[in-house]
């Protein structure tokens, strides 16, 4: 059997991870031990008791300055906040918060992961703003400037190009690291009151508000079902060597904005507003994931449209 390490396990990628073991979804690399390291680990025990069991170890730490780990097998490292908010109060604040929970956990690794699977849990930020006539973004795209990124991206994006190169120089050390650049998601544990357009959605279908999309220019996004990501990052996790593999992570299934709050609306029967687009600028994040499908283990299991269901069947299942 086999251990995991989730690092910044308290948001929605830990969530998702502990919600797949709890349904038998981490069978497959015979996890049955799960260590979640956060700053505030126990408030799991109140947002999500759920998901606790006496295979889930909480650990309350910071990965910035920590000076110990658990030994595992596997290990996700998924500390960062991504509350837009914060990097428009308080962006280099953030920025260094993401380079310092990296660089300590490099430091940690050489001493308690010598013998784990890593995987960095970067973002499709580093490579800039997407041009509007790149349909998808290849891991060999080698990205735009970050001035052309709102302010809220900026230091977000020049902290996990850091935090790459970080763990890149970590796999030269002989460790067995690899980096999964992540894109847009959908799922039960998604916050439905940030800054996630999918997710809010889905909290003013389920409160029957009206849906409305304020972008008066084109925005194309795709989403990866959370089940999906799980399966993804343990894969990843698993192609780990020295070499330090890098994938895109997520779908490249593209929906206009406006035809997803079209979806969800439909689906509660609530009414939609959309601006009247004005602007000839295009907002594309998509993913090519090509070299993704070029692993066996790496697919797509479950389509958009279905992947609104299934949240929204899990969120009702969970709050009755």
């Amino acid at each position: 059997m086999a251990s995991l390490l989730i690092i910044g396990g308290s948001g929605f990628f830990g969530k998702s991870i502990l919600d797949a073991y709890k349904r038998g979804l981490l069978n497959l690399w015979g996890i049955d031990l799960i260590y979640v390291l956060a700053r505030n680990a126990d408030r799991l025990k109140e947002e999500a008791p759920e998901l606790m069991g006496t295979s889930i170890k909480l650990m309350n730490g910071d990965i910035a300055s920590c000076k110990e780990l658990p030994m595992a097998d596997y290990v996700i490292h998924a500390a960062a906040s991504t509350d837009a908010a914060n990097y428009l109060s308080q962006p280099e604040v953030e920025k260094k918060n993401i380079q310092a929970g990296t660089y300590n956990y490099c430091e940690l690794a050489k001493k308690f992961h010598h013998n784990s699977r890593i995987v960095y849990c970067s973002s499709g930020a580093v490579y800039g703003q997407q041009p509007p006539d790149l349909d998808k973004i290849p891991e060999n795209y080698d990205g735009g400037p970050l001035a052309d990124m709102s302010l809220t991206k900026q230091n977000y994006a020049a902290a996990k190009r850091d935090a790459e190169e970080a763990i890149i120089n970590l796999g030269k050390e002989g460790l067995s690291v690899s980096i999964a650049r992540c894109f847009a998601f959908v799922g039960s544990y998604l916050p439905r009151d940030k800054h996630f357009a999918i997710g809010n959605f889905i909290g003013d279908g389920l409160n029957n508000r009206p849906i409305q999309v304020k972008a008066d220019h084109l925005v194309y996004r795709s989403y990866m079902y959370a089940d999906d990501l799980v399966k993804w990052l343990m894969s990843i996790c698993e192609l780990g060597d020295a070499r330090c593999p890098i994938l895109n992570v997520g779908s490249d299934e593209v929906f206009e904005i406006r035809d997803i709050a079209k979806q969800i609306a439909e689906k509660f029967n609530v009414s939609y507003a959309g601006a009247n687009i004005s602007r000839s600028n295009i907002d594309r994040y998509i993913p090519s994931i090509e070299k993704a499908k070029d692993f066996g283990s790496l697919s797509l299991g479950v389509d958009t449209r279905h992947a609104i269901d299934e949240t929204v069947s899990s969120i009702l299942r969970r709050d009755q």
